[in-house]
């Protein structure tokens, strides 16, 4: 029998539609509110490494993902003129035969995923969250904003970085800290020859591409800042196009003009990162994701170990009678890998930043996608 029957999930985002969609799987009564009335994912596009595919294919969702995006192979370590430093393989993780590498548009994911959370029986509300939670030692009450008031088995938290849940149940986590870079993201036509993920590591700036569909691709610029800083939004197509033309490699000076374009949806947003230690939970309130393990981009798995999360405490709740039982397995299986995702993406962030060694950076990443192959 399950550790609980009834869940609350907090938070509509990757984390919170993984828990739900497999907590549905194993059997249990799932209520999931979601502050946006337009349940919308914003950016431009996102970096789905092999363990995230596995994790989607886990939620019955990595036909959609091969369908609606692209799957590649390998990662290609480049110097700013296009020179190799390394080429990275991405095998397939262990247990699955997906792909080791891919991309799709990130309102994408998201669409395929809310659809799959609306399917599998999660009662979904909407322009709704959180009023007030109380909880005793057999049920957790939750009063919603719309007036309602339910009692609930477990609360799970992922209502992001800047997390209301986290500041109230864990209010000594300091706020998540600016790391000294801010990422730029665009979408970009694709050529011909982009046909897997390169990254140009640059004079303190590093310029990635990743194919996102037949005709597109998802273009990344991670910038230094010491400070965090207003970009003025009008002014970013130009700072944008500005950057790549640091990029002495035909490829890139060949999409410039196409930073102007109003397809490039271009963003930017300045880096921080966060991880708050285990235990995760507070009696029968717990928190996955961003909430607890915000990370910089520099491994593409921040959505990913979110993802990871639901699925393994939804597991581990469905495989234990006792809750206090299935936190303990839940927190063993995600501490050491959340971390290492986290500190080791703050690595590569300082040595890009530092001008630190290019081999270095490239042996962290190659070890850090190993890791991440492993089990779960």
């Amino acid at each position: 029998m399950a550790a609980v029957k009834k869940v609350l999930v907090i938070g509509g985002g990757f984390s919170g539609m993984s828990a739900a969609i497999r907590m549905r799987h194993h059997g249990l009564d799932v209520d999931l509110v979601e502050i946006d009335p337009d349940w919308c994912e914003l950016g431009a596009g996102i970096t789905i490494n092999g363990a995230s595919m596995r994790a989607l294919e886990t939620l019955g969702l990595y036909d959609q993902v091969v369908e609606q995006g692209c799957v590649t192979d390998g990662v290609a370590m480049r110097l700013a003129n296009g020179t190799v430093i390394k080429e990275l393989p991405t095998p397939s993780p262990v247990g699955s035969n997906v792909g080791g590498s891919g991309g799709i548009f990130r309102p994408t994911l998201a669409r395929i995923m809310s659809n799959a959370t609306l399917e599998s029986g999660v009662k979904v509300r909407l322009d709704c969250t959180y009023e007030s939670i109380q909880q005793n030692e057999d049920a957790i009450m939750v009063t919603f904003t719309d007036g309602t008031q339910t009692a609930y088995d477990l609360v799970v938290g992922a209502d992001g970085v800047h997390s209301k849940l986290r500041k109230e149940f864990f209010p000594e986590v300091p706020d998540p800290e600016y790391i000294g870079q801010g990422v730029w993201r665009a979408i970009m036509p694709r050529p011909a020859e982009v046909n897997q993920v390169n990254m140009w590591m640059g004079d303190h700036l590093k310029l990635g591409v990743n194919p996102v569909s037949e005709t597109h691709m998802y273009m990344f610029i991670t910038e230094d800042r010491p400070t965090k800083e207003h970009i003025d939004r009008e002014t970013w197509p130009q700072v944008f196009a500005d950057l790549m033309a640091k990029f002495d490699n035909p490829t890139v000076q060949a999409l410039i003009p196409k930073a102007f374009a109003d397809e490039a949806n271009i963003d930017y947003r300045p880096l921080a990162n966060l991880l708050v230690r285990v235990p995760w939970n507070r009696g029968r309130l717990v928190m996955i994701g961003d909430t607890v393990a915000a990370t910089t981009p520099h491994l593409a798995s921040g959505a990913g170990i979110g993802i990871e999360s639901g699925i393994v405490l939804a597991d581990e709740l469905a495989a234990n009678d006792d809750l206090a039982v299935a936190f303990e397995k839940f927190h063993e299986r995600r501490w050491e890998r959340c971390r290492m995702v986290v500190e080791n993406s703050a690595r590569l962030c300082d040595i890009e930043i530092n001008d630190g060694d290019k081999a270095e950076h490239s042996q962290i990443m190659g070890q850090s996608l190993m890791a991440l192959s492993q089990p779960i």
